[in-house]
């Protein structure tokens, strides 16, 4: 189940997630750049502990 979240994001991470969301095979939209982004996160996370 996924809920909505706000976050207030710096301006040139906006500019980068716009020109990534520019390739539209690899990103459906904004939500879907942050979530992959955080997963990757959440796993090297779990790798290095």
């Amino acid at each position: 189940m996924k809920k909505p979240i706000s976050a207030t994001i710096d301006a040139e991470l906006i500019k980068w997630i716009e020109k990534e969301l520019q390739d539209r095979k690899k990103y459906r939209n904004k939500s879907h750049l942050i979530e992959i982004a955080l997963d990757l996160l959440k796993n090297n996370k779990a790798k290095n502990q």
